[in-house]
């Protein structure tokens, strides 16, 4: 209710403040509801579950750049090393396809091998954990589909890594993950615990645990890589060389104090963590652009629900009768998280970066996606699975990123 209250402000607005503004993009509304999520994910989905809901055409007011001269093409940015875009299908998993393609960037960059890791190993001990503090907290705790990027570290810790090919999360044929009916089942059983206070937490996760497996598969506990017998542990340490430890989160904003380590007050962060490192909106900008320049990729999250994010042209910028590039702020960026027009809903893992794109004054960066909404133009060319964001949209909505500790390590040094 909120975002379409901020909405229609916006179009007032325009109405007053439109024939000042230098931005060559007005106001459209277009059909949404269709798409490749529809047309693709869902039908094949269908095939397996024998239902297809229906999503029905809504109306979306959105930026016009059909006039503008956009970057939307992969080849023009420097971009570095990552495996092409994959779909997270119909899951909430965005964190964790964002951050494991960051890991795999990792081992590249490290080691210059290209090793696949399997997203939904970490999904699946996620899950594990959250239910696990469900039970814990009698029920006071989020359960959900969602979560943040540092939990990948969190798991990885934990339960270590393993290769996409040996849990692809993945049965009965289906070409796309669905967690609709697994995490509905999950959630009821969850629910029915706290409605009975029958709370006996070996079970519980038992009964947890054959759900993810009926649905997904079971998780391995060793296997083969070039000739050798690893443990999930093992290959993350041995064979991946990955050490969870040396990613850190960066965030920037103002609610809570500058150069101290914070807790990110969002529903995913559902553990609570209060290990992001905070620092004002001028260093994160800088950061950014520091940290690709030096070869380090980053998984990065926030809002991609506002009206200069179009799936139609991939591209994301915010248009002047928002607010005009110039007048973003810290308050800015604040108020927009304070009163939830901007929200924690995507992970995405940028790669890559164009300096003043066309002399218009601004970087552009290349994003990796996993979501549908980067999937609707033709599965053919470079630039299916990729966003392209202008550095204003990253300034005002982009809340935080997770990457290597060496990349960020003067920084790091400021803190207490």
């Amino acid at each position: 209710m909120k975002k379409a209250l901020l909405t229609l402000a916006g179009a007032a607005f325009i109405s007053v403040a439109g024939a000042q503004t230098k931005d060559p993009a007005n106001i459209q509304i277009i059909e949404g509801g269709k798409g490749y999520y529809q047309e693709t994910i869902m039908k094949d989905i269908s095939k397996v579950n024998n239902q297809l809901k229906e999503k029905k055409p809504y109306k979306r007011f959105v930026m016009d750049q059909s006039k503008m001269v956009l970057p939307n093409k992969v080849d023009i940015y420097k971009k570095l090393w990552a495996f092409d875009p994959i779909s997270q299908g119909n899951t909430g998993s965005c964190w964790c396809f964002s951050t494991v393609s960051m890991l795999e960037s990792e081992i590249y960059r490290m080691q210059k091998k290209e090793v696949k890791l399997s997203e939904m190993y970490v999904v699946y001990w996620e899950y594990v954990l959250k239910a696990e503090r469900f039970i814990e907290k009698r029920g006071h705790s989020n359960f959900s589909q969602g979560s943040e990027g540092n939990a990948v570290a969190r798991v990885a810790s934990k339960y270590g890594l393993v290769p996409e090919k040996e849990y692809t999360g993945k049965l009965n044929g289906r070409k796309f993950h669905t967690h609709e009916k697994m995490y509905g089942e999950m959630n009821t059983y969850l629910e029915g615990l706290e409605k009975s206070n029958a709370w006996n937490k070996k079970e519980a996760i038992e009964t947890i645990k054959a759900i993810m497996n009926h649905y997904m598969g079971t998780p391995p506990a060793s296997f083969n890589v070039d000739g050798n017998v690893y443990t999930p542990l093992s290959f993350m340490k041995d064979y991946a060389k990955i050490n969870p430890n040396d990613y850190v989160e960066i965030l920037s904003y103002k609610q809570e104090p500058y150069w101290q380590q914070v807790e990110y007050t969002v529903p995913d962060n559902w553990w609570h963590s209060k290990e992001y490192y905070n620092i004002p909106l001028k260093d994160y900008m800088k950061i950014i652009r520091r940290v690709i320049d030096k070869g380090y990729t980053v998984s990065i999250g926030g809002d991609v629900s506002e009206a200069g994010f179009l799936r139609e042209t991939q591209c994301a910028m915010v248009p002047d009768f928002d607010i005009p590039a110039k007048y973003i702020s810290e308050d800015a960026r604040q108020f927009r998280f304070s009163n939830e027009s901007t929200t924690d809903d995507h992970g995405m893992h940028m790669i890559g970066y164009i300096k003043n794109w066309k002399g218009d004054g601004f970087n552009w960066y290349l994003i990796k996606d996993s979501s549908s909404g980067s999937r609707n133009n033709d599965p053919k060319v470079k630039e299916f699975g990729y966003y392209f964001f202008r550095e204003d949209y990253i300034k005002l909505k982009m809340m935080g990123f997770t990457v290597h500790k060496d990349a960020v390590k003067d920084i790091i040094k400021k803190f207490k």
